[in-house]
């Protein structure tokens, strides 16, 4: 790992754009500052969490199915249901339960109730390795260490109004 940078390039770039956009609102600012810095902070996680996950095999969106499948009531989900919960396209879905299918993770079923349809279905040793990995990430608070849970619930308050503004999900559902 190279050794950190000695100043903050998203502020100096947040400089370098008001000198470049003098006549802009500060707000454009403050919103390039944040925006980048939301994407940067998404690639150190990302990072933080399948080095975490590398032991066990899997890549945390691979995590995140295998978790989804043991949410499930039955353990199994169709795979156009899992690309709508992960909120990610089909290409995706595919992608990652072949991964987990090839490391006996996952198996594929057809859908009884759909008979084009393909079911998910967690093995014993998928659930064993979600729940390592989730054991894992718990304890390295999901990487998050380095905000109180104080700050964890601001900073998911304020993502949740972008999102919500994004038509992301409806606001007034409940889960």
């Amino acid at each position: 790992m190279p050794p950190p940078l000695g100043f903050d390039p998203i502020d100096r770039a947040a400089q370098l754009w008001a000198e470049r956009w003098p006549d802009e609102e500060p707000d454009v600012y403050a919103s390039m500052r944040a925006v980048t810095s939301i994407m940067r902070a998404h690639q150190i996680l990302i990072a933080q969490l399948d080095a975490m996950l590398r032991p066990h095999g899997i890549t945390f969106s691979r995590y995140e199915a295998l978790v989804l499948l043991v949410h499930s009531r039955a353990g199994a989900l169709p795979l156009s249901k899992i690309g709508e919960r992960l909120q990610v396209h089909a290409t995706s879905v595919t992608n990652v339960i072949d991964r987990l299918e090839a490391a006996g993770l996952v198996r594929r079923e057809p859908n009884p109730r759909d008979g084009r349809g393909t079911l998910a279905v967690i093995t014993a040793e998928g659930r064993a390795v979600a729940e390592k990995a989730t054991a894992d990430l718990n304890a390295a608070r999901f990487g998050m260490s380095a905000l109180s849970a104080q700050e964890l619930r601001g900073l998911f308050e304020t993502l949740r109004a972008v999102r919500v503004a994004a038509a992301d999900f409806a606001a007034d559902s409940q889960a």
